[in-house]
């Protein structure tokens, strides 16, 4: 029974994230393909309630039915790679260090670390893999725009920061607001 229960819960967690995912929005003027969702929300909601496996099968799941149901081809083909990355890096961190020990200040350092580590992934992502094949596959040179170095400098780097604060800020409320609730359906 408790197995089942807990497939419901990621299962429903993983459709919700999904449905999160859709509601997206740019954040850096001329950069409008770099854009936040808060999909993570479930996922980190399922690292509470769950340890992190589920969260990655949240992830995964919520991956998967984007890719199936809302593809938009090159794009995410290149992209949903990426994010999932990014999610899973971000997610990664933070369990390490926060499910030590929950406390505000953990909380304040593991955002701050899972931040950084969320930067530093997508800045290695994007010069090894996203530029060369959006290049390739659509026929859109960052180097050639831009600049790589500008690129990077004042648009992944800014996303990717302010991304990671606004996923640590919107689930500090919810997990604050939510905290004994979570709690007490741990499965």
């Amino acid at each position: 029974m408790i197995k089942t229960k807990k497939l419901a819960y990621v299962a429903i967690l993983g459709a919700l994230s999904f449905i999160l995912m859709l509601l997206n929005f740019p954040i850096i003027p001329g950069a409008e393909f770099l854009k936040i969702d808060f999909s993570i929300i479930p996922v980190l909601i399922g690292l509470v309630l769950f340890d992190l496996k589920s969260a990655y099968i949240i992830l995964l799941l919520r991956t998967g039915l984007k890719f199936f149901l809302n593809n938009t081809g090159v794009n995410d083909l290149i992209g949903l790679p990426m994010n999932v990355v990014a999610t899973g890096v971000f997610i990664l961190v933070f369990a390490l260090y926060w499910n030590h020990k929950k406390s505000h200040k953990t909380y304040v350092i593991s955002s701050i670390l899972a931040t950084a580590f969320l930067t530093l992934a997508m800045i290695i992502l994007n010069i090894f893999y996203a530029i060369p094949l959006y290049a390739a596959f659509a026929n859109f040179d960052i180097g050639q725009f831009i600049g790589v170095g500008k690129y990077i400098v004042a648009m992944v780097i800014p996303f990717n920061v302010v991304q990671g604060i606004l996923f640590s800020v919107a689930f500090g409320i919810i997990y604050l607001s939510m905290k004994s609730f979570l709690e007490s359906y741990k499965v």
